[in-house]
């Protein structure tokens, strides 16, 4: 009797599944070589490349051909390497740059953390607890390099999607901003930007906000202060809105009820809080959003020890902390959600 012709069907399946790790790898150290700004303005041998990035010429020939494998780079006939449109957003300070991105999840840190995924899973602690026994951001604390790679990868998700943001969201009803854990204040400069009657606030750790000053550009940093400050403590008072974006998918319920209690404690009666976060569908499909919704969970247990949340979960986080959830606003076409909640 034949196989079941789904079973036939399903090494081309998962292959690239089970060897996902490999392209990711592979672009990872790309990122660390440098390799995209190396042939940002023209096409290189290997042999150049070797002894621009002092590595050995034919290793690194056989890297450059994997990345030509996924797109990345484009083997010409003279056996020259070119970058190409895809590999471009590996190179470092260009609009929609992911090199940041690529040295994070690649890194030491992640790579470690998501090997200890099944004792997460056992457990429920995050991989990077079980292999250096602090949490994400005292490991990043007390490892400035990390804690700048992490802050910059950070500022390059955000900008993927400030231009959305600002598009479907309404930020002009609110005269006074706050940005709960804005670190370089990526998304409140293009708030400002995009929104001239606007006053707002950058709040985040000192490490946070060390690189505030030069991305809110003149144009809009005589209309935001930068505050240094932890929001486990106290959140600044009195804005007319809240704004957290990836920061409680960070935490576990009991430290985001600590921290939207604080936010509550800082609100007037009209103050809106406004998370930008993924929402966990109720039920999962094999579709991309729902992947990298999914995915993003995974990534919050192994890591910081966190966790996505469905709309009923936020719901009862709010009520937790004496706040009520308003509605919900996805941004099109992404898996990101706009979140309104009001005083309770």
């Amino acid at each position: 009797m034949s196989a079941p012709e789904s079973s036939a069907a399903s090494p081309a399946t998962l292959w690239p599944l089970i060897t996902g790790y490999m392209p990711a790898r592979v672009i990872h150290v790309a990122a660390e070589l440098g390799i995209a700004d190396l042939l940002a303005t023209e096409a290189k041998t290997a042999d150049a490349l070797a002894q621009e990035t002092d590595t050995a010429h034919v290793p690194l020939r056989r890297l450059l051909r994997a990345l030509a494998s996924i797109g990345l780079v484009e083997e010409l006939e003279s056996g020259r390497f070119a970058l190409t449109a895809a590999g471009s957003e590996l190179r470092s300070n260009v609009p929609g740059s992911m090199r940041n991105v690529a040295l994070m999840f690649g890194g030491e840190r992640a790579w470690r953390s998501w090997g200890e995924l099944l004792h997460s899973v056992r457990t429920g602690e995050s991989g990077t607890r079980r292999v250096y026994g602090v949490g994400t951001f005292e490991y990043l604390a007390a490892n400035p390099e990390q804690a700048a790679i992490f802050n910059a990868a950070m500022a390059e998700n955000t900008e993927r999607i400030t231009d959305l943001l600002v598009s479907t969201y309404d930020f002009s009803q609110f005269p006074d901003i706050v940005d709960i854990g804005g670190g370089d204040g990526t998304l409140m400069a293009s708030i400002l930007a995009a929104n001239a009657g606007v006053r707002g606030t950058v709040f985040d750790l000192p490490s946070g906000v060390a690189q505030a000053p030069q991305k809110l550009i003149d144009a809009v940093l005589p209309r935001c202060e930068i505050i240094a400050g932890n929001f486990f403590h106290s959140v600044p008072e009195a804005a007319d809105a809240y704004v957290l974006k990836y920061v409680i998918h960070d935490w576990d319920d009991e430290k985001s009820v600590t921290i939207l209690r604080n936010c509550r404690k800082a609100m007037h009666e009209a103050s809106k809080i406004l998370l930008i976060e993924r929402i966990m569908p109720e039920r999962i499909e094999a579709t991309p959003i729902h992947q990298r919704i999914a995915m993003g969970d995974m990534n919050m247990m192994a890591m910081p020890g966190g966790q996505e949340r469905t709309e009923r979960e936020y719901r009862d986080l709010f009520a937790a902390a004496g706040l009520l959830l308003e509605r919900t606003i996805p941004l099109p076409g992404s898996e990101i959600s706009v979140i309104s909640a009001k005083r309770g």
